[in-house]
C-alpha cells in the first residue's frame, strides 16, 4: 500500500497534479530538533532544472503541519505538506486513449477502473518521492553517525555522465543509470532473518521508488563468476571487519559491521520526445504518439538523494527494532 515501516512507518500521498503532495511519519521520537530551513539541501538535490531534467519546477516548501512544536518533534505524528503550484494537466489528456509505453498509464487505468488521476502520472509519478526525501531528513538525524551516501555511477551505459546527458538530449530521448549507495558506522546485529533480512527490507523499499528496476548487494551479480575463495571476506579484527566487502556489509541477513554497499538501475524515463507506435485503446488501432509536456531525459540524475533517503527510513526502522533509538531524543535507549 502507500505506508512504509514498522516502528518507523512512512506513509506518502498525493498526486503529480493534484492540490498537494506529502507525508506522515508516525514513531519519530519526541525532543528531535527540527525546522523547515533542514530539508533545503536535500529538496535542492532533488530539484529539477538542470540540464537533462524536467523544466518543471516547484518551490517544494514544506509545511510542518503537525508533530512539530517549538522547532521540536512532539512524538506525534508528523505531517508534512507540499503544495503544487507549476502544472500543465492538458499535456496529458491524449493519454486517455494512448497510453504511454514504458509507463503506469494503462495499468493504473485497469486496476482502478479509470477513477485514477492520470495527470501527470497521478500517484505513479516522480513527485511523490519528495516525501520520501522529507522523511529522509528526518531519519538522517536519527540515526547519526550511521551517513549515507550515494553517487552515480553511469548515464546511458557512459561513465562521463555530461556526455551521455547531451547525447540523449540532442536525439531527444532519454537514458537510464546506476547508482551506489554506501552506508558508514552500520551497528552490527541489524536484520530479522529470513523475511526480514536487512537485503529483503531494502530491496523492497527500493524497488518501491519509480524507475528502480533492480538491487544488486556487495559483488552482486558479479558473484556468480567468483570462486568461494575469492569471495569470502576475511575478518580482519575482533569488531567483524574484513579484508574485502563483496558481501555488501550483510551477512545471513543481518549487518556485519561493514559499509554496506548496493546498486541499483534506473530505468530510461518513459515519457520521450521522439514519435512512438503504440496502441489506441478506445478505438483498437495503432496510431502514433508525441508526447508533449515536460520530463526528464534522464531522471537517474535526481535519483541519489531519493535512495539515500529510502537508506536512511529503513535503517531508522531497524534500529528502532534493535533498541538503538530513545523514544525520547536524548533520553537513553527505550
Amino acid at each position: 500500500m502507500n505506508s512504509f515501516g514498522k516502528l518507523f512507518r512512512v506513509s506518502i500521498f498525493g498526486e503529480s497534479h493534484g492540490t498537494n503532495v506529502g507525508l506522515v511519519i508516525d514513531g519519530c521520537p519526541a525532543g528531535l530538533p527540527l525546522t523547515v530551513e533542514e530539508f533545503a539541501e536535500d529538496f535542492n538535490r532533488r530539484r529539477s532544472g538542470a540540464r537533462g531534467t524536467t523544466p518543471r519546477t516547484e518551490t517544494d516548501q514544506p509545511g510542518l503541519k503537525s508533530g512539530v512544536f517549538h522547532d521540536h518533534t512532539t512524538g506525534a505524528p508528523v505531517m508534512i505538506l507540499f503544495e503544487n503550484t507549476n502544472t500543465r494537466s492538458r499535456d496529458y489528456a491524449q493519454l486517455r486513449d494512448i497510453p504511454r509505453p514504458g509507463h503506469a498509464d494503462f495499468v493504473a487505468m485497469k486496476k482502478f477502473g479509470g477513477y485514477e488521476d492520470y495527470r501527470g502520472g497521478g500517484h505513479f509519478s516522480g513527485r511523490l518521492t519528495l516525501g520520501l526525501v522529507a522523511a529522509g531528513v528526518i531519519a538522517k538525524k536519527i540515526i547519526a553517525p550511521v551517513k549515507v551516501s550515494t553517487r552515480i555511477m553511469e548515464a546511458g551505459g557512459n561513465k562521463n555522465i555530461e556526455e551521455a546527458i547531451t547525447a540523449a538530449v540532442e536525439q531527444k530521448d532519454s537514458i537510464g543509470g546506476i547508482i551506489e549507495c554506501r552506508v558508514m558506522n552500520v551497528p552490527v546485529g541489524l536484520g530479522e532473518p529470513f523475511f526480514d533480512s536487512v537485503e529483503s527490507v531494502l530491496s523492497h523499499m527500493m524497488l518501491s521508488i519509480p524507475a528502480i528496476k533492480g538491487i544488486e548487494f556487495g559483488s552482486g551479480f558479479a558473484a556468480a563468476t567468483m570462486k568461494g575463495s575469492e569471495h569470502n571476506d576475511k575478518l580482519v579484527s575482533v569488531d567483524g571487519k574484513t579484508a574485502t566487502n563483496y558481501a555488501g556489509g550483510i551477512n545471513g541477513g543481518i549487518t556485519n559491521g561493514n559499509e554496506i554497499v548496493f546498486r541499483v538501475p534506473v530505468k530510461p524515463t518513459s515519457s520521450i520526445h521522439l514519435k512512438q507506435r503504440t496502441m489506441n485503446v478506445n478505438i483498437g488501432e495503432m496510431t502514433d504518439l508525441e508526447i508533449e509536456g515536460r520530463h526528464d531525459t534522464c531522471i537517474a540524475l535526481r535519483i541519489p538523494v531519493v535512495i539515500e533517503a529510502a537508506t536512511a527510513i529503513v535503517l531508522t526502522d531497524f534500529m528502532m527494532q534493535a533498541g538503538l533509538i530513545p523514544r525520547i531524543w536524548g533520553k537513553g535507549s527505550n
